[in-house]
């Protein structure tokens, strides 16, 4: 009679450890570059409907606001824009939404921009009033005054 036996050895063991481990590996990797995209996509809808209550804004008064900051609200006079600028989605310190005007008085340019995580998000250029121009990295997706 032959002795069967029941369990796997060491060898074997080791083996699907390690095999689940790079998979685990991959994935975690896979799932973080999504978050990343998916935090960049957002930020790009928040800045395209930003701009847009921008443009209204400026439809009414001629100009833009001195101001925007998260969280905030973009209002002219009784009329509501923007009931609530959206914050960053990571909402640190380091990813914020920026407001620029040209010069408080003036109020006839703008650039608002954001950090991105992932540099094929980012446009690096600038507008014609000297408002969108920075130095460094292409990590930032902005967008200008369209008037």
């Amino acid at each position: 009679m032959a002795v069967v036996s029941k369990g796997f050895t060491l060898l074997e063991l080791l083996v699907v450890i390690s095999i689940i481990g790079i998979l685990l590996g991959i994935g975690s990797v896979s799932f973080s570059t999504a978050q990343k995209k998916g935090r960049d996509s957002r930020r790009q809808g928040d800045m395209t409907a930003i701009q847009k209550s921008l443009e209204e804004y400026y439809a009414l008064t001629n100009g833009y606001p001195a101001s925007v900051t998260s969280g905030g609200s973009i209002t002219y006079l009784t009329n509501t824009l923007m009931n609530l600028v959206p914050y960053d989605p990571k909402n640190s310190g380091t990813y914020v939404y920026t407001y620029t005007v040209d010069a408080p008085a003036v109020k006839t340019a703008y650039c608002l921009c954001a950090i991105v995580e992932n540099a094929s998000a980012a446009n690096a250029s600038g507008n014609a009033s000297g408002v969108c121009i920075w130095t460094g990295t292409k990590d930032r997706f902005c967008v200008s005054n369209q008037q």
